[in-house]
């Protein structure tokens, strides 16, 4: 049986010449870290699979674009149902800053629950 590894000397040991495949490119945002840690934290296994099968990466982009897709979403529909409207934010902006606090927390809560700790 041919095995298809190259190695490389280093002193009395052959040391395999091991090369990671190519992972999406980008930067992780909030979401993307919660979801690592999450899984780190409470789900090992899975955790190891996709760091072993190099699909981490691209799993927790995923994540955190799907997260902010849902964000921009829900928010202007949870502002139009509290109330947080143009002329309210003209009238009284500081009204207005603790509703859209409000909508951002609740929308969050959701993203939390249905992409992050599932």
């Amino acid at each position: 049986m041919k095995n298809s590894l190259t190695y490389t000397q280093n002193g009395d040991y052959l040391i395999p010449d091991l090369k990671l495949s190519e992972t999406p490119e980008g930067s992780l945002g909030k979401y993307g870290r919660m979801r690592k840690k999450y899984l780190q934290e409470n789900r090992p296994g899975l955790y190891s699979r996709l760091l072993l099968s190099e699909k981490l990466q691209a799993h927790l982009l995923e994540i955190e674009q799907a997260a902010r897709n849902r964000l921009e979403q829900m928010l202007p529909a949870l502002a139009q149902e509290a109330g947080a409207t143009e002329s309210l934010k003209a009238s009284d902006p500081m009204k207005w800053v603790g509703l859209m606090n409000t909508c951002k927390a609740q929308a969050e809560e959701i993203i939390l629950s249905e992409l992050i700790y599932s």
